[in-house]
């Protein structure tokens, strides 16, 4: 079954306008500021999504694009001047960045306050691509029990449903990977993690209820890899020799396999849009 991605984000945008619409009666404008490095397609792609969503539900969006050479010292300069105004609630800058700048150092650059991507070691966010994916699994779980319960009851078997699966975590870099993995761990999940020092990652995937891939190049994962009804969650993007975005997987060969998958586009990049929006009004409330 293909996860609609897109109708799940859209009715995380309908609570949003109703709570934008709630902070304009206080004179309060949800306002991001996203800052992009380069041109690097996946990248330009989620920034225009952010852009066009945030305009869906009223919120204000600043976009400061620089060439992938600019020094650190700019990018941080911008950062500052973003931290500084009191009417931009939430600052990203999106990954992944050039080599010549420290990923680290941009993080703890931003006023936790409006680190809505949840990088900054104290943000009091979560990031909204851990969100996304968690979101998607709850989903599935909700439909493989039949329907929708109370939510604090839903909580709890989620959970332990969760906690019970094989779960293979296929790369582990900051924007992808990691956060997943992180998140995973939180909730008590143990998540097998394949990269690429991992022998024989065909033994590992075909263990696994669930795979969650975060590679960014086609085909990565092979229908021969994957057992029957597993769950598969691309949160990987490359362009194609079409010059279309594509995910880890080839949806054709899959489809008959997986009991459940995201398709690319409109699986996890409208939902990771719209937790961040998501962590921004959080932002512009407090």
């Amino acid at each position: 079954m293909k996860i609609n991605g897109s109708e799940i984000a859209n009715k995380i945008h309908i609570e949003l306008r109703k709570k934008v619409k709630k902070l304009k009666e206080k004179k309060i404008t949800p306002h991001l500021a996203v800052i992009l490095i380069g041109s690097d397609p996946a990248s330009t792609a989620y920034v225009r999504q952010k852009e066009l969503k945030s305009k869906a539900i009223s919120v204000n969006t600043t976009i400061a694009k620089f060439p992938s050479g600019v020094s650190q010292k700019n990018i941080l300069k911008t950062i500052q001047q973003y931290n500084n105004d009191n009417n931009i609630h939430g600052i990203i800058v999106q990954r992944p960045l050039p080599s010549h700048i420290d990923s680290n150092v941009i993080s703890k650059s931003i006023d936790p306050k409006k680190d809505v991507d949840g990088f900054h070691p104290k943000s009091k966010f979560q990031p909204p691509l851990a969100l996304a994916v968690l979101k998607i699994l709850k989903n599935i779980f909700v439909h493989l029990r039949g329907g929708v319960a109370p939510a604090a009851h839903l909580e709890g078997e989620f959970r332990e449903w969760l906690i019970l699966q094989n779960i293979v975590v296929i790369g582990k870099g900051e924007t992808g990977g990691k956060p997943v993995i992180e998140m995973l761990k939180k909730i008590g999940a143990k998540p097998l993690i394949v990269d690429s020092k991992t022998q024989n990652p065909p033994n590992i995937t075909k263990t696994a209820d669930i795979i969650i891939s975060a590679v960014g190049k086609e085909n990565t994962i092979k229908p021969e890899m994957i057992k029957k009804n597993s769950i598969l969650i691309s949160i990987g993007l490359s362009k194609g020799k079409d010059g279309k975005l594509h995910g880890d997987y080839d949806e054709d060969k899959i489809k008959n396999i997986a009991s459940f998958y995201t398709p690319t586009p409109g699986g996890v990049g409208p939902i990771n849009v719209a937790m961040l929006l998501k962590n921004l009004v959080k932002a512009s409330e407090s």
